[in-house]
């Protein structure tokens, strides 16, 4: 299985360390849930950014998708988190 490119975004990035990194994903992480929960599992920066996994926005090869989507074939998975000000 190829890597796929995650970008972070705001405090996301901040809290992880990094702006984007090519992660092998395991083949039982098939949606966006389940991608979070993984990366969430990964280390102390990335607990902190997805303690409440509910409130991060993903776009899937720039498309906004909702939490029960199939991640399978995705090039790039971009994670933010909510959006603020105005």
């Amino acid at each position: 299985m190829a890597a796929t490119k995650l970008i972070y975004f705001a405090w996301v990035r901040e809290r992880i360390g990094t702006p984007e990194e090519a992660v092998e994903l395991p083949e039982n992480v098939t949606t966006v849930k389940e991608l979070l929960a993984f990366l969430k599992s990964r280390g102390d920066g990335y607990e902190a950014a997805f303690l409440h996994p509910e409130v991060i926005r993903v776009a899937i090869n720039q498309e906004h998708v909702h939490h029960d989507t199939a991640i399978v074939g995705a090039r790039e998975i971009a994670l933010f988190p909510p959006m603020t000000g105005g």
